[in-house]
């Protein structure tokens, strides 16, 4: 099912759960627990989850709105949705000593999106066209 573009209605479980988890997670979090050293990496992985949630729609949207080629798959979009989640709990690690600025946060994002361009472009120089059949090639045109 990777092969082309998907309807939405097979990421929604996913959506909800990610975002009901991730959100009523951080919610639970901030609110009734103190802060050990746990719970800081449960604010992390709950910040990943909440925002990959988040940001899949629009993913989606985008690739909806503005195709590829080749067309991105399930495992582009979630893929992509994900640098999302770990661009922004990057940036709330970094928030802890107080490193991020303005070019930290452009940075780091310009790295995500090479990365990102140059894994695409792996996965679009790796596609080999369909093999087509011998007796058509050499077939005798008379």
């Amino acid at each position: 099912m990777d092969q082309g573009q998907s309807t939405f209605r097979g990421y929604v479980p996913f959506v909800f759960a990610m975002i009901s988890i991730g959100w009523g997670g951080l919610y639970l979090l901030l609110n009734y627990s103190l802060p050990f050293v746990w719970a800081r990496w449960g604010f992390f992985a709950l910040v990943i989850l909440a925002l990959t949630g988040i940001a899949l729609p629009v993913v989606y949207f985008f690739h909806q709105r503005f195709p590829a080629d080749p067309p991105a798959g399930q495992k582009v979009i979630v893929r992509q949705s994900l640098w999302v989640g770990v661009y922004g709990a990057t940036l709330a690690w970094l928030q802890l000593g107080r490193l991020v600025s303005l070019y930290v946060i452009l940075g780091l994002a310009g790295g995500f999106v090479a990365a990102e361009y140059f894994i695409r472009l792996r996965e679009s120089a790796s596609r080999h066209p369909p093999a087509v059949a011998e007796e058509e090639e050499h077939a005798d045109p008379a």
